[in-house]
């Protein structure tokens, strides 16, 4: 790493305010019965409020939650459905990503084969990803972790692998690392039974 690279840690910033976390993000979307069969009908995000947007009243604003009270919403219109997507530039939207439960990962996999939709199945070191496409071609991963690591211990967890295996020499965290820093953090995470992946990496190691 170079001496000029940002810090990584789990403390706090001295910033002049923090965020409480993550409300909703909005995405621009197609159409409403695209955007519903994907979100709701395969992803099985309960469609929570729907109305107009308010500052383009010809435009309708659903507000799917995505399983944990966190909130994704598209303005949608009366737009056909684009699969091959934005193209990739600064200020574009590289990927979404939400949880899955570990015990039903190979289910996601086989309804994802129902729907005919393509996807690639990768082990990212320290989560195991599904990727996919939504009808207009924004890439959505669905991941899952490897241990039931406590949700208010999991910033601890990835500061001390990313510290790990900075002194590992690793270009990215790997499994070892995240089963290092639980072990030193003393916490007793038990591993999921996850299919072999490969790992996907491009152009590290």
């Amino acid at each position: 790493m170079s001496d000029d690279a940002p810090p990584v840690t789990a403390e706090y910033p001295d910033s002049a305010f923090r965020t409480t976390g993550t409300d909703h993000i909005t995405v621009w979307g197609s159409n409403e019965a695209d955007t519903l069969a994907f979100y709701r009908d395969l992803l099985g995000m309960r469609l929570v409020l729907r109305q107009p947007n308010l500052d383009d009243p010809s435009q309708t604003h659903l507000f799917f939650d995505t399983g944990d009270g966190r909130i994704l919403t598209f303005f949608v219109g009366d737009r056909p459905s684009n699969p091959r997507g934005q193209r990739g530039t600064v200020g574009a939207v590289h990927h979404l990503c939400f949880g899955v439960d570990p015990e039903r990962y190979e289910e996601v996999m086989e309804a994802l084969d129902e729907a005919g939709r393509g996807y690639n199945v990768f082990d990212r070191g320290i989560f195991h990803s599904i990727y996919t496409q939504d009808n207009n071609g924004l890439v959505i991963e669905l991941s899952t972790d490897k241990y039931d690591i406590p949700d208010d211990r999991r910033a601890d967890v990835l500061a001390t692998a990313q510290r790990l295996r900075e002194e590992d020499g690793a270009d990215y965290a790997k499994d070892e690392h995240l089963a290092a820093a639980l072990e030193e953090l003393g916490l007793d995470a038990t591993p999921y039974d996850l299919p072999d992946a490969d790992a996907g990496v491009g152009g590290v190691e």
